[in-house]
């Protein structure tokens, strides 16, 4: 089965003004109740990365977990976790990145990757590019190496896939929605 971009978006939803107005919120929910989507979704992850040299997957909280995990398991690698901040036990290491609005942190226990490793890191989707930057961050400090930056959707408009790619880290995603 090929991966399949008009199939993908036609079980998508796109949610008009959520979580604010003028947001067109891209709703990947609808995707986990389609075995076929959801397939062909894994399989072009795992085709991407099955003869690399990624040693670790670190998905992004929450809806980044849902893919990272699938991945992870089909390629046998392990998978580490990049939460918001507060929520991992044990020794942590946090970055704050921007919001509109503010700021936001996420976190990686600190033995979650090491010098030599090459980490994929994935998310369901880039808007402002804030959250994969700053696991990159992390990831770089406990000593390991970003093989690339992975996640569904990119919503170019938005120029997070362009500031992570200025920052020396490789961008693939699936699918790209114009338009804020």
């Amino acid at each position: 089965m090929s991966f399949d971009e008009c199939y993908i978006k036609s079980v998508m939803r796109t949610i008009a003004d959520w979580p604010e107005p003028g947001v067109m919120f891209r709703d990947i929910t609808p995707l986990f109740k389609d075995p076929k989507a959801l397939r062909m979704i894994a399989d072009a992850f795992i085709e991407r990365y099955i003869d690399t040299e990624v040693t670790h997957i670190a998905s992004i909280d929450a809806r980044g977990f849902l893919f990272g995990s699938i991945i992870a398991y089909q390629l046998n690698l392990p998978l580490v976790l990049v939460r918001k901040k507060g929520k991992l036990p044990g020794k942590t290491i946090h970055r704050e990145y921007a919001l509109e609005y503010g700021t936001a942190a996420v976190e990686m226990q600190i033995d979650a990757v090491a010098e030599g490793d090459k980490v994929l890191i994935f998310d369901d989707l880039i808007a402002t590019g804030g959250t994969i930057l700053a696991a990159s961050t992390i990831i770089k400090e406990l000593g390991a190496d970003v093989y690339e930056a992975a996640a569904l959707i990119d919503l170019p408009d938005l120029n997070g896939s362009a500031l992570i790619q200025q920052s020396d880290i490789p961008v693939f995603t699936l699918l790209a929605y114009e338009g804020l």
